[in-house]
């Protein structure tokens, strides 16, 4: 044992300071901590998120049922600034308890059905519009195995990799090496799948997709955690093949730009109520 290596007490005790980067609004209880109630707009689909790769998923599904002449799937997408510590607010935590980005309140109904944790309300919206979810039991089966491989793998890649590469107030060796081990082997799962099959799911394109990308498209592309050459994402030919193929996708281009506020000017669309945001 190093001289530098941990000893965990009997019992943990919480340290505001260490944390790394998001330490001033991560904590180990749940819970409101202050009251705020949440705008609504006027369409029937109330979405509060931010454009992380988990609020990306549920922005692209909705301008993808658009493009697809779904208007029923008209929504008002309000920014939730979670660095600030927006969804500790009451409201917030009203629609998702556990105070994650992204949450749905689906209006049309009453009282309003409220919708967290993404892949939920891409299943939800899917089933809801009979859209991006092949109506076959095979297919369909295929398609949710993806939709929740995803569900469970991320977390290894966001919590594990994305933390100890990017965020953590210190580098160290063994959870970059673990974690990156891990990353590199889902990105291989990936990889193979697609070396015969066009999309996640088989032939066609559905909500596994929406869900995959934002996290592994957005990886081996650079656009989540600047480690694309570190991963050596290009070796993951198929892989990188499928995910430029979904970037193009206007929709899926629409999507990127709702509820962000970084980057290039063009690219932020923090708040999102027609089509005519995007101008």
């Amino acid at each position: 044992m190093s001289k530098d290596s941990y000893v965990p007490p009997r019992v943990w005790t919480w340290d505001k300071d260490n944390g790394g980067q998001f330490a001033s609004i991560n904590r180990p209880i749940a819970g409101a901590t202050h009251e705020r109630e949440l705008p609504r707009g006027k369409h029937p689909l109330q979405l509060y998120s931010l454009a992380t790769p988990n609020g990306v998923k549920v922005t692209i599904m909705l301008e993808e049922l658009l493009e697809a002449g779904f208007s029923e799937a008209e929504y008002d997408a309000w920014l939730i600034r979670i660095s600030e510590g927006d969804q500790f607010g009451s409201g917030f935590v009203e629609i998702n308890p556990n105070s994650k980005i992204p949450a749905m309140l689906d209006t049309s109904m009453d009282p309003p059905l409220r919708l967290f944790e993404s892949g939920s309300i891409l299943l939800y919206l899917a089933d809801r519009f009979g859209a991006f979810i092949p109506q076959d039991i095979r297919g369909r089966t295929e398609c949710l195995n993806w939709l929740f491989w995803q569900m469970g793998s991320a977390p290894f890649v966001g919590g594990g990799f994305g933390h100890f590469y990017a965020y953590a107030p210190e580098k160290y060796e063994y959870p970059i090496n673990r974690y990156t081990m891990e990353t590199k082997r889902q990105l291989d799962v990936l990889d193979r799948q697609l070396a015969n099959n066009p999309y996640i799911a088989g032939d066609e394109y559905s909500i596994a997709d929406m869900a995959i990308w934002p996290w592994y498209g957005g990886i081996v592309t650079n656009q989540v955690y600047g480690a694309a050459e570190f991963l050596d994402a290009e070796s993951y030919t198929h892989l990188m093949r499928w995910a430029e193929k979904i970037a193009v996708r206007p929709a899926v281009q629409r999507g990127r730009k709702v509820n962000r506020t970084w980057g290039e000017l063009d690219e932020q669309v923090p708040e999102r109520h027609s089509a005519e945001d995007f101008d």
